[in-house]
């Protein structure tokens, strides 16, 4: 098994962190944590498991995000993880989305902390894996100071030991998906007093950060930091993660290596029928603030869809950079 060191993770985003986005990461950073998007119990149980579960073993480590509330279901799932070769199997009690709650999971979970501590344990019955969460500090009207310590209460003692927890309530009701992503206030500090509260636990952060400054500050207070959209707009920023939050040795990998290597993976995956639409849309924001980065955006936005498309499009586009 993988030890996992969760410093630093990339936070699971629907229709995102696919496997080309996680094997593109993982060329910069070789230490960040990468998550899966969420997949639903309903989708392995009852659809093309291979197409949901496939990844590269360069990915490692690597963890599967599952959404759901039937215990069995999730048990069953964990278990496809596990022998795929997930190093993890993380429940989301987080996503505030209208489908979400029809199917009774995300968000509208931290206001049922019996029922995931159910899924935990029959998970961990299951599998050998870490099994995980990743949950809001509270829901619609509940009280966050009152919620969390209890939902972390009630589904550590079922066996879990990481949590990682969105510092911001979910709105079930009057915003949408994209709002609960920014509208409703941080609260770090909750999430920091639960690490004082709960020390046996290990305790990541997520929600609204966006550097490496900021990563460092709140590991003085947890014990990893997970970044969302920041890590998909502006991947370079994974490049010093190694050094500065695991100790490593600087990688001097340049943007261009790091564009190399992948234009050597697009190749063999479109040898395999993909499309370089599904994996160059990944690469927008690799030069981000340079000088040519638009024109290299827009080449690969207008060029790469087009059948027939091949690496030609992004070798065109990389000459736009200056």
């Amino acid at each position: 098994m993988t030890n996992i060191n969760r410093r630093f993770c990339v936070a699971p985003m629907l229709d995102w962190t696919d496997r080309h986005e996680r094997y593109f990461l993982r060329l910069i950073s070789k230490h960040a944590v990468l998550y899966t998007e969420m997949i639903t119990t309903g989708a392995l149980i009852h659809g093309d498991k291979e197409r949901y579960l496939q990844f590269n073993k360069e990915e490692h480590p690597v963890a599967l995000q599952l959404g759901g509330s039937d215990p069995e279901a999730m048990a069953i799932c964990a278990k496809m993880a596990e022998d795929y070769g997930y190093d993890e199997v993380n429940i989301n009690v987080g996503c505030p989305s209208d489908r979400v709650q029809n199917g009774a999971f995300g968000a509208c979970l931290m206001a049922e902390p019996e029922l995931v501590a159910e899924n935990v344990s029959k998970m961990q019955d299951a599998v050998d894996i870490p099994v995980t969460v990743k949950n809001r500090i509270a829901i619609d009207e509940m009280d966050e100071y009152k919620c969390l310590p209890n939902f972390l209460e009630s589904i550590s003692q079922a066996g879990c030991k990481t949590f990682i927890i969105h510092a911001r309530k979910a709105w079930l009701k009057g915003l949408s998906p994209k709002q609960n992503r920014d509208v409703p206030p941080l609260n770090y500090e909750l999430v920091y007093q639960m690490k004082r509260d709960f020390p046996e636990l290990e305790i990541i952060i997520n929600g609204g950060i966006k550097t490496l400054a900021q990563s460092e500050e709140h590991l003085k207070h947890i014990d990893g930091v997970m970044v969302g959209r920041e890590a998909y707009h502006n991947p370079y920023i994974m490049n010093q993660v190694d050094e500065r939050l695991y100790g490593d040795e600087q990688d001097n990998k340049t943007e261009l290596d790091v564009l190399n290597q992948y234009m050597e993976y697009m190749q063999k995956q479109m040898d395999k029928g993909v499309y370089l639409k599904h994996m160059s849309r990944h690469l927008l924001g690799l030069f981000i603030g340079q000088p040519g980065a638009k024109a290299w955006r827009r080449h690969i936005s207008e060029n790469a869809y087009k059948e027939g498309a091949g690496i030609e499009v992004i070798q065109q586009a990389v000459s736009y950079i200056n």
